[in-house]
């Protein structure tokens, strides 16, 4: 469904992403894990087109996003950017609402004004979203009225309100207190179960453990090792085996 072949990313002389490929079937939910600074965050920014890779091919369901071409990525035109942007969604660590918008306008106002999705449904469908989250009586509440619980699950919402086909989240928790950090967890956890495809970079193990079809383990830019639950964590890869804890 996405594949990324070859992929490099610099900041500068800094390499973030180093010569990276891999593969996401329709349906999977792949945790990746690695030490801060690896490039995880880095990854799922450019698989959304939030950053521009240096080099390297990026495709969803055989339409391009950019390709490899003379020793750096080359960019589509602008309205296959759009379809494929389009059908890609991110949940950020810090819930990125808008401040002075309430819960249901913060969900519906990118459907209704970038998918030009009518506003009734768009609004049925964010209620619907509201209540499928558990936040159904927050519809009219505003951002700094949530705890960070609710507020990141009004962001899984927003996402999932422009219907997308591949939903990506940035260490959804990392911001949380560990006690509210289930909330979310659980949201993620039914989506996995509708067979949502996911990409969910997380330092939670036991969550990426019991939820993830494959873990990626990332450090330097690069994979370190990938395959399914079982075998990463009883991986012989001493590397891995460090960062695991085991």
């Amino acid at each position: 469904m996405l594949t990324a072949d070859h992929i490099t990313k610099h900041y500068g002389h800094l390499c973030v992403i180093n010569n990276l490929s891999l593969c996401i079937a329709k349906g999977e939910v792949v945790a990746i894990i690695g030490p801060s600074g690896s490039g995880k965050s880095t990854l799922l920014r450019c698989l959304n087109q939030l950053e521009k890779i240096d080099d390297g091919t990026i495709a969803l369901d055989g339409m391009f996003l950019c390709r490899s071409a003379e020793g750096r990525a080359q960019y589509t035109q602008a309205a296959i950017l759009r379809k494929i942007t389009l059908r890609m969604g991110m949940v950020f660590q810090s819930y990125h609402l808008f401040p002075h918008m309430n819960v249901i306008t913060n969900i519906t106002d990118a459907p209704i004004h970038v998918k030009r999705m009518p506003a009734a449904k768009a609004l049925k469908l964010g209620k619907e979203l509201l209540e499928r989250v558990g936040l159904s009586d927050k519809a009219q509440a505003y951002p700094h009225q949530l705890s960070g619980g609710q507020a990141q699950r009004v962001a899984i919402a927003r996402a999932l309100c422009m219907e997308p086909e591949i939903l990506c989240f940035d260490e959804p928790t990392s911001a949380l207190d560990p006690e509210i950090t289930n909330e979310v967890l659980s949201v993620i956890r039914d989506l996995a179960k509708e067979q949502m495809t996911m990409l969910v970079v997380t330092h939670e193990m036991g969550f990426a453990r019991e939820v993830s079809h494959r873990i990626i383990f990332m450090e330097n830019g690069g994979i370190v090792e990938q395959g399914s639950p079982a075998s990463v964590f009883s991986s012989a890869n001493p590397r891995t085996r460090q960062f695991i804890g085991f």
